[in-house]
């Protein structure tokens, strides 16, 4: 890949996350390029490999060269740096390390909207700047603690190798499952000590948080509280919800727009039927990632696409006759871009 295509596709994934969020870090850029993906940002956090580069689809000089990018785009935006420590989810909270070089520094600033404002920026920079939750890992498979050589139900990385919770001195700690945010919340603020456990999801290829590790009396104290306001959360919880909706309604319409921009041969009605079909809160469309809440065109653009391929072509028909899914995406391919073409008007 040239430099100015870089260049250019460095500038794209940055500004999706500066839309989405006002503030861009390298781990943006480097996601939104599919350089790596997040299982492998969670990996890299809780201390299984010495450097994020191990999992990088590139090499180290292709990051490094991404870095400087970066920079220099921010900096042509008149963006904030703000240097941000990196420190791994174990006991002993070492760096982590982005390379295996020495120059470390371009790869923790983030760089923040000069829109923001100094309270706002303020909060993010303790926010990014705080120790992560201890990770425990509730393994899929058999393992072994590196210290006594026996196993159990989780283990905590230290010095590259898994050990039991007997020996990280966490024993003590009982299991709170996930399910009830305010609950595990407030025992985790009560408990002196804390680890939050996660499992491998094989099929979604992510660690998923399956609960919480802390202490008894903290559990016990968390429950008084919860059962003292509950009736107060309830209520919130409903304000929350009608507040969601407005959003996901107002996130929708905008999106419509934008196909109907776009695609002008498009019905205004089916705009609408593809854009509240693929911003579905919780459904992990397209709509729903970054690039599409930023309204990036090659999002509006595939979420198009995917309604073309269900509603206009014989893809769903070729899956059920078992057509393997790619031969069955090249089979309808030209079906797809003579819609598209009539969409552009």
């Amino acid at each position: 890949m040239s430099k100015p295509n870089l260049a250019r596709r460095v500038a794209e994934a940055a500004q999706i996350a500066l839309t989405t969020r006002k503030y861009v870090t390298f781990i943006d850029v480097v996601t939104g390029l599919r350089w790596l993906h997040s299982r492998h940002v969670d990996t890299w956090r809780q201390g299984r490999v010495g450097t994020l580069a191990e999992l990088a689809a590139v090499d180290e000089e292709r990051l490094l060269t991404t870095a400087a990018l970066l920079r220099d785009w921010a900096r042509a935006k008149g963006l904030k740096p703000v240097e941000t420590p990196y420190v791994a989810g174990t006991r002993d909270r070492r760096e982590l390390r982005f390379t295996s070089g020495p120059e470390q520094e371009p790869f923790r600033v983030h760089w923040l909207s000069p829109d923001l404002g100094e309270a706002r920026v303020r909060r993010l920079t303790e926010a990014q700047s705080k120790a992560p939750d201890l990770v425990a890992v509730a393994p899929l498979e058999a393992w072994t603690c590196a210290s006594c050589g026996d196993t159990g139900p989780y283990l905590i990385m230290e010095d590259d190798r898994p050990h039991c919770l007997t020996c990280a001195d966490m024993d003590h700690l009982v299991f709170l499952p996930s399910g009830n945010a305010a609950l595990s919340r407030r025992a985790k603020q009560e408990s002196g000590l804390s680890a939050v456990v996660v499992r491998y999801n094989r099929r979604r290829k992510v660690y998923q948080r399956v609960g919480v590790l802390v202490e008894e009396a903290a559990l016990a104290a968390a429950e008084e509280r919860c059962l003292a306001d509950e009736e107060v959360r309830l209520r919130r919880r409903e304000r929350d919800r009608e507040r969601r909706e407005l959003q996901d309604v107002d996130f929708q319409a905008r999106m419509a727009a934008e196909i109907a921009r776009l695609f002008p041969g498009c019905p205004q009605e089916r705009a609408r039927e593809i854009a509240g079909h693929a911003a579905q809160r919780g459904s992990g469309r397209v709509g729903r990632t970054a690039a599409a809440k930023a309204l990036d065109e090659n999002a509006i653009t595939l979420a198009v696409i995917a309604s073309i391929r269900h509603l206009d072509t014989d893809y769903d028909r070729l899956l059920m006759a078992g057509v393997p899914r790619m031969e069955a995406r090249e089979r309808i391919r030209q079906a797809i871009d003579r819609k598209l073409t009539e969409f552009r008007g």
